[in-house]
């Protein structure tokens, strides 16, 4: 035991100095952002380039997984209750987002005395243009070209339908599909460790996009629209730490500063890329060395990126109030309730992408509210830290809907939950697979061929 010791200890100091050194990335960002903006501008592929790199692992981990699980499980039955009973709970959530916005929008009334302007207006309609489609096409567009283009199509629902389909496949073949389940486990451990390599460049892509982010919008967009801005970093934070804290506490007994202390190093990815998706394929992870069922996690982390959008509701709630305030068309609560609904559905799938928010609401308003378009331009300048605050928000709302659903579905080993948590058994940041933790019932597979 203590060789093992003596050997682990070492990569947990090393990936601890990683996680310092981004922290010290993206305060230098920010300097060189406010000292030198046009250099910084052009530091911005770097961010992008580490957040792709990010991207390119998130479809086959989660089709590594949802396979896993579902394939692992004597039960259909039981992945669809777990599926059905997640999406009741997005459902939910979603709506006391969208409730706690319309009430802080109304309350403080941020957009009163802003002027629109023609380059406003221009912005306003460019993001527009952006925006999704109709909610038929985005059914459709789950459906992938074929069963191979859902690992490559960069749409996570694509994956998390085929994932689907493969696993129940595999669960009906019986023994006789163990040893593509033990290869596609193994194929999985691959992929983690390619990922645990990339994370070592994260400092210098939190770097980019941060000094990028800075140099590209300055300090007066900031101090002209610091109300909304605010306002929206606060309504957020009440939404985690007490909605979500409370649900937490009273439904399993875990503490929310515990879960977000396990999770700091995912929050301080996505604030350094301002996108959740950077951190999608670390939480599986943890989330699994956490005691949930691979099943679970495989139908919950994917399907909520997509459906569990708490940050994005709130923002498309205070945003549609501060645009229509600004342009002197105040909206009632009843146009509030139908265009922030009809824009919840269009929004679908969008979680994750760095300025879909954005596209989202000026798609959304030109649907709906076409009038109101040219005021998007208003926040513009601005939406890149609100992004940050959507993205660790829809984080966090995943993170405790993960957490809820095991509980619900007695599919989380307490006893490991509480073990992680407390900081007895730390997450081994060197494979990013977790090897030890309970294994769903019919893992064995796995442990014959180890």
């Amino acid at each position: 035991m203590s060789t093992t010791t003596s050997e682990t200890r070492p990569k947990k100091d090393r990936t601890h100095y990683l996680y310092i050194a981004v922290i010290a990335a993206v305060v230098l960002g920010i300097l060189v952002g406010l000292a030198a903006p046009s250099f910084a501008v052009e530091l911005k592929p770097i961010g992008t380039a580490f957040v792709n790199l990010i991207k390119m692992m998130i479809q086959p981990i989660i089709f590594c997984t949802l396979v896993i699980g579902v394939g692992s499980v004597a039960s259909a039955a039981k992945v669809g209750r777990v599926g059905g009973l997640a999406l009741l709970y997005f459902i939910v959530m979603s709506t006391v987002a969208l409730a706690i916005g319309v009430v802080v929008g109304n309350v403080i009334d941020p957009g009163t005395g802003l002027q629109l302007n023609p380059e406003t207006s221009d912005a306003g309609q460019e993001a527009a243009s952006e925006g999704h489609g109709s909610t038929t096409d985005f059914l459709l567009s789950i459906i992938p070209t074929s069963l191979f283009s859902a690992l490559t199509s960069g749409v996570v629902l694509q994956t998390l339908l085929v994932a689907l389909l493969v696993g129940f496949a595999l669960q009906r073949m019986g023994e006789s599909g163990k040893p593509i389940l033990n290869a596609i486990t193994w194929i999985q451990k691959l992929i983690f460790r390619v990922l645990a390599m990339i994370m070592w460049v994260a400092p210098i892509g939190a770097f980019g996009a941060i000094a990028g982010v800075v140099g590209e919008t300055g300090l007066d967009a900031l101090k002209s629209l610091a109300v909304i801005m605010v306002a929206f970093y606060i309504t957020c934070a009440l939404f985690v730490f007490v909605v979500l804290g409370v649900l937490l506490k009273l439904a399993t007994g875990v503490s929310l500063f515990k879960l977000l202390r396990y999770l700091a190093r995912e929050f301080l990815l996505i604030l350094s890329t301002s996108s959740s998706e950077s951190a999608l394929p670390r939480l599986i992870a943890k989330m699994e060395h956490a005691g949930v069922e691979q099943a679970t996690v495989g139908v919950v982390v994917p399907t909520g990126y997509s459906f569990n959008l708490d940050g994005t509701a709130i923002y498309l709630t205070m945003a549609s109030i501060f645009i229509a305030d600004a342009m002197g068309d105040p909206l009632s609560i009843g146009e509030q309730i139908g265009l922030l609904l009809f824009m919840m559905i269009a929004s679908k799938g969008a979680a994750g992408v760095t300025g879909a928010g954005l596209a989202t609401l000026a798609g959304g308003l030109q649907s709906h509210r076409p009038e109101l378009v040219d005021g998007v331009g208003l926040i513009v300048g601005i939406d890149r830290f609100m992004s940050e605050a959507r993205a660790l928000t829809n984080f966090a709302g995943n993170s405790v809907a993960t957490v809820l659903v095991g509980h619900w579905t007695k599919t989380v080993d307490h006893g490991q939950l509480n073990r992680v948590l407390a900081g007895h058994d730390p997450f081994d940041e060197t494979t990013m697979v977790d090897d030890h933790a309970t294994a769903p019932p019919a893992a064995e597979g796995e442990k014959a061929l180890v």
